[in-house]
């Protein structure tokens, strides 16, 4: 399959942007439609980790999982659920294991949807297993597992694919620990955007094939790695503001996907995803204030300003006092959905958006960046130069430093701390090249020697 570069918005304006709708609405499983004017919860879940011992253990699992889901969502009248099943690596690594959970997933949900009319999907994310001990393995024989394990999940019952690429990881871990922003840019932009060139063109091809979707990728491997060592208000392990250009960068690297065939809906950690459905129009999953049973976060509320689908990130399966974790958790996103899905039916959903983004745009610099307005601006920067995956990234990482040098100016308070390191990557990507060739052979050259573990032929160098 083509690569069909993004060299234009989806959207005439940041204000178009809604959630529930999204300009190419995604068909999938059992008559949902996600991003065609409604908002669905996408409930995301991991097996407690002695149900990993046999896979007959582990289909069972997923069986009550499963069964729990939908069981809370009729009980409480809820039109529409996706559920994600992200592999333990036992699934992955033994493809035919997943594809025996996704088989159980799916006769359960075509029960519930043959019953009561819910309107529903499965998204399967294999695990990235792509490496061999110290070093990725990204096109070797784990890449040729990888794949296999698409192939069984789709052929038995997963709506959507979707993965967590591990591309560029070994060069961004070096850079972050040393603030190292054209490394950053290197690890995410560049390798990171070839990594995912190759890998969704095959996975494409797969749902294709199945016919089935192609969903899409997040950069959760370097992104998020950045946001959660930058934890909250109180930590100094990395500056806020390098933690959000990070994401910036990671905007392009993830809309390759969609640029090799995926189509959405996108998965939910990556908080990228505004800034990629400005650019195409595609729907997006999200996640904040409801997936605190998985990880804090400084913008719960704004990240709901433009999602289709909207999620817990993953929770463990136990008991709660009030049902199982799935049933509590799928509960409250339901519950979150319905608040949106009205906004929309009576003509409230830009006053319910504009709420949703006002109460933590200047929480954070992550946040102020990721606000639509703003998130829609370094998107435009993003496909100025979208043919070329180094400068359309540069561009990016630049734009997000305009936006919080004028936050800082107006309401956006940044301390000292955050200042000093916004202004020294200000001043490190304004010292790079404009010429991918230049900036490509320079920064071989130096993490080759400097990272042991980077292998150029991991993308095809």
């Amino acid at each position: 399959m083509a690569i069909n570069r993004y060299t234009k918005m989806a959207y005439g304006s940041a204000d178009d942007m809604i959630f529930g709708k999204s300009k190419f609405p995604v068909k999938a499983g059992l008559d949902l439609e996600i991003g065609g004017g409604y908002t669905s919860p996408e409930v995301n879940y991991a097996p407690r980790p002695e149900a990993g011992a046999s896979k007959e253990k582990l289909v069972k699992e997923y069986q009550r999982i499963t069964t729990d889901i939908m069981n809370r969502m009729v009980q409480v009248g809820f039109p529409s659920v996706v559920l994600e099943t992200e592999h333990v690596e036992q699934m992955t690594n033994n493809p035919t294991w997943g594809g025996e959970v996704a088989h159980a997933q799916k006769e359960i949900m075509e029960e519930f949807h043959d019953e009561y009319g819910i309107k529903c999907a499965l998204r399967h994310t294999p695990g990235d297993i792509r490496e061999d001990r110290d070093f990725l393995g990204l096109r070797g024989d784990k890449f040729n597992v990888l794949m296999e394990s698409f192939e069984e999940v789709a052929a038995n019952g997963a709506d959507l694919l979707s993965v967590e690429s591990m591309g560029g990881k070994e060069v961004f871990d070096y850079a972050i620990l040393r603030n190292d922003v054209p490394g950053m840019l290197y690890a995410i932009g560049c390798l990171g955007t070839m990594d995912m060139d190759f890998l969704w063109q095959e996975i494409a091809s797969v749902a294709k094939k199945h016919n089935v979707v192609a969903a899409g990728d997040t950069d959760c491997s370097e992104a998020n790695t950045a946001m959660f060592i930058g934890g909250g208000l109180l930590d100094k392990n990395l500056a806020h503001t390098l933690a959000i250009i990070a994401r910036a960068i990671s905007a392009p690297r993830s809309l390759a996907a969609y640029e090799a065939g995926a189509v959405g809906p996108g998965k939910d950690c990556g908080y990228e995803n505004t800034v990629i459905k400005a650019i195409t129009g595609m729907p997006m999953t999200q996640e904040g204030k409801t997936s605190t049973c998985a990880h804090s976060d400084v913008m719960g509320n704004l990240v709901m300003q433009c999602c289709d689908l909207w999620s817990n990130e993953s929770v463990e399966y136990h008991a709660e006092f009030g049902g199982t974790s799935v049933q509590c958790w799928s509960e409250s996103l339901g519950y979150d959905c319905a608040l949106m899905n009205t906004a929309l039916a009576t003509g409230q959903e830009k006053t319910l958006r504009d709420l949703f983004t006002l109460s933590d745009k200047y929480r954070d610099p992550q946040g102020y960046v990721l606000a639509y307005d703003n998130a829609y601006r370094v998107g435009e920067a993003i496909v100025k130069d979208g043919n070329d995956i180094y400068l359309r990234a540069k561009n990016a990482a630049i734009k997000s430093v305009e936006i919080m040098e004028e936050g800082a100016a107006g309401k956006l308070d940044l301390t000292r701390f955050e200042m000093g390191a916004l202004t020294d990557a200000k001043a490190a990507l304004e010292a790079l090249t404009d010429d991918q060739d230049t900036f490509m052979s320079d920064c071989m050259a130096k993490y080759k020697e400097e990272v042991k573990v980077f292998l150029p032929e991991n993308y095809g160098l």
